[in-house]
């Protein structure tokens, strides 16, 4: 990601404090895109977006955040963050002593009911040390993204200038059937050198990799209550019964079931 940073959501003391309250909130709406460089601070950090899409790269990971889902980084560990359009996102950042019981490794997973609501409530909380009621739900928070299960939204992205191009142009239109050849020719690359440098760089084929993007893109779409039809054809694929091949292999769960909040194993 570029090095640039924009608005913080919180200010960088707090996020770094020894003290203070064991949950600090911040939400941020931007009209614009909004770009992170990496950073790292002393607190854990639950972030999430009210709307559209959200890359990440946390460690050696690279991710695409849905709307929809939360993303869980635990203390100290570098991460950079940019939104594909307007920002509408938020964090709770844990105190390094209550996240002794968080997970370790950063992970992405669906919230469930409990845990949504208990993000909103928290996220009014001015930064004050928190009373008996705040704390009480803290834990509860806790207890939600210690019992998470991770979902398997890594995407890692090209290195190489001319690959990224295609890998944002893909991220805009991710019906765009241009295959390898036309790709490798509009940026100069033989097919064969396309498909190799991407697999070096992303552990993925261009297929594949496609087929994840699609994946991942159609998320906050069938958690709105699309039909699994509209999103399959927006994507690019000619019946659905394809994409919902994709999705359960990449998921473990059909699209009609995501859709309806199962997130699966």
């Amino acid at each position: 990601m570029a090095d640039q940073t924009t608005t913080a959501l919180i200010d960088p003391a707090l996020a770094n404090a020894a003290d203070g309250p064991a949950l600090l909130g911040a939400q941020l709406r931007l009209p614009g895109p909004r770009r992170t460089a990496r950073h790292q601070h002393a607190r854990g950090q639950l972030l999430g977006a009210h709307q559209g899409l959200l890359r990440i790269e946390v460690g050696d990971l690279h991710w695409l955040l849905p709307a929809g889902h939360v993303a869980w980084i635990p203390p100290s560990l570098p991460h950079a963050l940019a939104s594909t359009s307007a920002f509408d996102g938020w964090s709770l950042y844990f105190s390094a002593q209550a996240c002794t019981d968080l997970p370790a490794a950063p992970r992405i997973f669906q919230p469930g009911p409990l845990l949504q609501a208990a993000v909103i409530r928290a996220l009014q909380w001015p930064h004050v040390p928190l009373d008996a009621t705040q704390a009480r739900l803290a834990g509860v928070i806790a207890d939600e993204i210690a019992a998470s299960k991770p979902l398997p939204l890594a995407l890692p992205q090209p290195r190489d200038r001319r690959l990224r191009r295609i890998a944002a142009a893909l991220a805009r239109s991710p019906d765009d059937l241009r295959s390898v050849e036309d790709w490798a020719a509009a940026i100069g690359l033989s097919s064969r050198s396309l498909a190799r440098h991407w697999l070096a760089e992303t552990g993925l084929s261009p297929s594949q990799w496609r087929q994840r993007l699609r994946v991942l893109l159609a998320l906050p779409r069938l958690l709105s209550g699309e039909s699994v039809i509209s999103v399959a054809l927006s994507m690019g694929y000619d019946t659905p019964s394809a994409f919902i091949a994709v999705f359960k292999r990449e998921m473990g769960v059909t699209p009609a079931r995501y859709g309806k909040g199962d997130g699966g194993d």
